[in-house]
């Protein structure tokens, strides 16, 4: 079994500066807690933060402000050196486009090898063989397959293959399915599911599609660049941010526009908001 990664961020805060002098908040204040060996949907608008949160996780990006941990990682405190060696050896990361994630001449085994290649000499030993990365997603039969000639759904199940070459302990898809045919989808789904279950690796899937993240199982939904609400099997949560804020549902959003007075009246059992008459 993969030894999986935790995911935990407090108060997390990018922010990118621009060449006009006014900064972009990416992300304000988020508080994450994933289990080790757990799996999760992220959803959110375009320009929510989705992807900066990724790369956040992926080591690509430091923190403005706030703490990320994986695993035994603190991201935000790593040297250059050892961002480095947990990208190689600690996280997956599946980009959006099986294509952007593969050499095109090489076959499916020597993709899976050349993905190996920043892992530590003494640790790679340990990994598993090539044919049983590949077998674990569905892909065996395409191992002396070069990428070029394979379809789109077998080029993604390559592709997953290639995130997994390091037995991370966080495996990170981008939108693993959006150029993909239902049955594609669903293979790739099936895929991602079975490394969960059978090697235990964390997963975060960043999808806009509904069917995706009901496969996945819980969601955590980003808006404006916060943690807004955190889906599990007996609902969906909104989320109190560390200043007390919190997201309301879309469907209050619709109801109640920006600038509506609302009282919030606590009877000890739960909270009723009730619009002020006017």
């Amino acid at each position: 079994m993969t030894t999986a990664f935790g995911v935990r961020s407090e108060g997390l805060v990018q922010i990118y500066p621009t060449d006009e002098g006014e900064d972009v908040v990416a992300l304000r204040s988020v508080d994450l807690d994933l289990a080790p060996g757990s799996r999760f949907s992220l959803l959110g608008p375009s320009g929510s933060g989705k992807s900066t949160l990724i790369n956040l996780l992926a080591g690509l990006l430091r923190p403005t402000a706030g703490r990320l941990r994986v695993g035994g990682h603190d991201l935000a405190q790593l040297s250059e050196t050892d961002l480095v060696a947990y990208r190689a050896g600690g996280v997956g990361t599946l980009v959006q486009g099986a294509a952007r994630n593969l050499l095109p001449y090489l076959t499916a085994e020597e993709n899976v090898r050349f993905g190996r290649l920043g892992v530590p000499r003494r640790r790679r030993r340990g990994l598993r063989p090539v044919g049983e990365v590949l077998d674990a997603v569905g892909a065996g039969a395409l191992a002396r397959r070069r990428v070029a000639v394979l379809s789109g759904g077998e080029q993604q199940r390559v592709a997953l293959a290639v995130a997994l070459a390091n037995e991370p302990g966080l495996l990170l898809a981008d939108e693993p399915t959006s150029q993909l045919g239902v049955d594609n989808r669903d293979d790739v789904v099936e895929g991602l599911c079975r490394v969960n279950e059978d090697l235990g690796t964390t997963l975060v899937v960043v999808t806009h599609d509904a069917a995706v993240a009901a496969r996945i199982g819980s969601t955590v939904t980003i808006r404006d660049g916060r943690v807004g609400a955190v889906g599990h099997d007996d609902g969906d949560f909104v989320v109190i941010a560390g200043d007390g804020s919190v997201q309301l549902p879309l469907s209050a959003r619709r109801r109640w526009p920006p600038g509506t007075l609302l009282r919030a009246d606590d009877d000890g059992t739960g909270v009723r908001l009730t619009e002020r008459e006017t």
